[in-house]
């Protein structure tokens, strides 16, 4: 299997990206081994799920960061567990965390968000968690889709555990108005849950349309990725995508 193009930016201001979704579980389980798979991914974004939310919350997702070569763009505990990790080549613009409705008894659920530019490509990033109850979940995808417009940028990737399958409803909304990253260009695996039992799709990345998809999978063949890490890191297999983003006001 080839594999993905490596991060570049080129003489016509467009970017090749590599941008990671990963639910990390709180960081309760082998965090030098999710370490190892960030790393060995080398994106420039990281669209984090069930980020640390508690007692020292910062100091935990810091060093996570850190033994990935990474820094916090935003996210954790303001945005109820979603956050967003980058390399140094990413300009910050701007970020916010948005908490979405709470349903009494259910668990609060929220978007991190970012607007980031590399070169002179300009880029929306959302990561999210949606919930286990079907209606909200499907609430909460068409208050993502909101997001991602009104973060006001031509080029947008929204990722994370939508709880959700391709033929669930809340899937099939995003993936009526974004593209599905794996469906559009599939590489590497396809089920991202469990580790141990790989068989169902229930994390994503989605591009808005203009961002050409170059390949999406979880990264079972990346060199510097085992089985072993990807079992001990945590409950979710990751998925990688390479995308090439056309420079600010590019078709």
């Amino acid at each position: 299997m080839a594999l993905l193009p490596e991060s570049r930016t080129d003489p016509d201001g467009s970017a090749t990206l590599r941008v990671l979704s990963y639910n990390v579980r709180s960081l309760r389980d082998d965090t030098a081994a999710l370490a190892r798979v960030i790393r060995a991914c080398a994106p420039d974004l990281v669209l984090v799920q069930e980020a640390p939310r508690f007692f020292r919350w910062r100091k935990k997702l810091a060093r996570l960061a850190r033994a990935a070569d990474l820094v916090i763009l935003t996210g954790g505990a303001p945005a109820a567990g979603p956050a967003i990790l980058c390399g140094l080549r990413a300009t910050v613009e701007r970020t916010e965390d948005v908490l979405l409705p709470l349903v009494p008894g259910h668990h609060r659920r929220g978007f991190a968000t970012a607007v980031v530019r590399f070169g002179g490509a300009r880029l929306g990033v959302l990561s999210c968690h949606l919930s286990l109850h079907t209606d909200e979940r499907l609430e909460q995808g068409r208050m993502l889709l909101d997001r991602l417009s009104a973060l006001g940028v031509e080029h947008a990737v929204a990722g994370g555990d939508l709880n959700d399958r391709p033929t669930g409803r809340t899937f099939r909304l995003l993936a009526g108005s974004l593209q599905d990253c794996w469906a559009t260009a599939p590489w590497g695996g396809e089920h991202t849950s469990t580790p141990l039992d790989p068989h169902q799709r229930i994390d994503a990345i989605f591009a808005t349309q203009g961002i050409q998809v170059l390949g999406c999978g979880v990264p079972l063949e990346q060199p510097g990725v085992t089985q072993e890490d990807l079992r001990a890191a945590t409950d979710h297999l990751p998925v990688l995508a390479a995308l090439k983003v056309p420079a600010a006001g590019q078709s």
